[in-house]
């Protein structure tokens, strides 16, 4: 077992002072961000009465992650990470300030909202890479990275209820303030509660753009990165496809506004107990041989929706296709071993703005498919060809695997391996990596 390894599970990185630090600020700035979500989609509905622009403000969460992750990936790498943690959630907090204003116009507030969307990819990218220094990048960094995804699937499902319940209460703009006072709050708790350390990397001697480009030239040109950026990415452009369909689905079934919110819960739900459950009750070892095997065959369940199921087997199946999304655990520590640190945070800002962007346009391609096909026929077709695509990735990240099963690659395509790897023993196949600290 690494000697970064916890058996104290979840425990034992939260004994980790600095990483309680960082779980408390993502907890504060994640629920201002989907109480603010909710809150500015209300309130340009309001100002306009059109469905259109309220959708598209919703949608602006998303597709800006592809410019931002793109663009300024460099940032995560080039400077210090605790400035640029803060710095993030400053400017997030400017942009939001002036959204409160009451005399900002329409066209600014969306234009706000896509800038902070834009640098949501730069501050994920940056903490993820972060927590290797913090954690250790053995296991303790895969329960660290489990955690803050457990708290992102839970703050949905409360964010929502609470937004829902203070817009009752409050106006919208007072919704949106405690966001800015959320951003304000994550900025203290980073700046005072993690460690001052060096960049990553001085860049290449050129412009940040040319930083950016490179890193992500490096890791898509690089076939083992490449396969595991596409298993993290492929399965959710698929896993989408219910949730962007649920209320007509749910309307074709005659249920009311209470089951329609049980359908959206199903999915989040079946990830957090099984991500729980592979987090605290399975080994390193364990979670490494079932990446693979659970990744072919976590989008299946949703071939029960080619039947047309009532709600309960329809609950069934989203909390089954939920359960599924718990292979990442594993993959997270796959992804860490392949990538030479100098490119850790570029290689993290990439995988969340590409998995942000992909499961938008998953959830375009749904709806336009909804607008052709039966909804449940949609569904179903979302399970089967994703799962198909999912079984030729499993192919190739198995065919990418070094010869003890997860050498890292990355830094050898342009000569850069800083020889970390000789540190690692090795797992025997490609399902089943064991990491000891270099």
């Amino acid at each position: 077992m690494s000697k970064n390894a916890s058996p104290g599970g979840y425990r034992a990185v939260f004994a980790v002072r600095e990483f309680r630090y960082v779980f408390a600020a993502h907890l504060l700035s994640l629920l201002g961000v989907v109480v603010s979500e909710i809150a500015l989609t209300y309130l340009v509905y309001v100002l306009t009465r059109s469905p259109l622009l309220s959708a598209l403000t919703f949608a602006l969460g998303m597709l800006p992650y592809l410019i931002g992750g793109t663009l300024f990936a460099g940032v995560a790498d080039r400077y210090p990470a605790r400035r640029v943690l803060v710095v993030c959630d400053l400017l997030c907090a400017g942009c939001v300030g002036v959204m409160v204003l009451p005399g900002t116009p329409i066209a600014a507030l969306l234009a706000l909202r896509c800038v902070v969307a834009a640098i949501a990819p730069v501050f994920t990218g940056t903490r993820a890479a972060t927590l290797t220094d913090i954690l250790g990048d053995g296991d303790r960094y895969v329960l660290g990275r489990s955690l803050l995804r457990l708290v992102s699937q839970g703050a949905q499902l409360a964010g929502f209820g609470v937004g829902g319940v203070l817009l009752a209460v409050i106006p919208a703009r007072g919704a949106i303030a405690i966001t800015f006072v959320t951003f304000l709050c994550s900025a203290v708790l980073l700046r005072f509660g993690t460690r001052a350390r060096p960049a990553r990397s001085a860049g290449n001697g050129g412009a940040l753009l040319g930083d950016s480009f490179s890193g992500a030239r490096l890791l898509l040109g690089d076939r083992r990165t490449r396969a595991l950026l596409l298993l993290f990415w492929v399965p959710a452009m698929f896993a989408v496809a219910p949730e962007a369909l649920v209320a007509p689905y749910a309307d074709s079934l005659g249920v009311g506004p209470a089951a329609l919110g049980l359908l959206m819960c199903a999915i989040p739900v079946g990830h957090i107990g099984a991500e729980l459950y592979v987090g605290s009750k399975l080994s390193p070892r364990a979670r490494g041989r079932i990446v693979l095997p659970v990744a072919a065959v976590g989008l299946l369940p949703l071939l029960v929706y080619a039947a047309e199921p009532g709600l309960g087997w329809a609950l069934a199946a989203l909390a089954l296709s939920g359960v599924g999304a718990a292979y990442v655990v594993g993959l997270d520590r796959w992804f860490v071993d392949a990538v030479p640190e100098e490119l850790r945070g570029r290689a993290m800002t990439l995988l969340t703005a590409g998995l942000m962007t992909i499961q938008g346009l998953g959830m375009a391609l749904a709806g336009l498919a909804g607008e052709f096909f039966p909804v449940h026929q949609v569904v179903a077709g979302s399970g089967l060809i994703g799962t198909l695509c999912c079984l030729v990735l499993v192919r190739e990240v198995r065919r990418t695997a070094g010869p003890g099963g997860g050498t890292p690659v990355a830094g050898e395509a342009d000569g850069k391996a800083d020889g970390k790897a000789d540190g690692r023993v090795e797992g025997r196949d490609g399902a089943d990596p064991q990491v000891a600290s270099g």
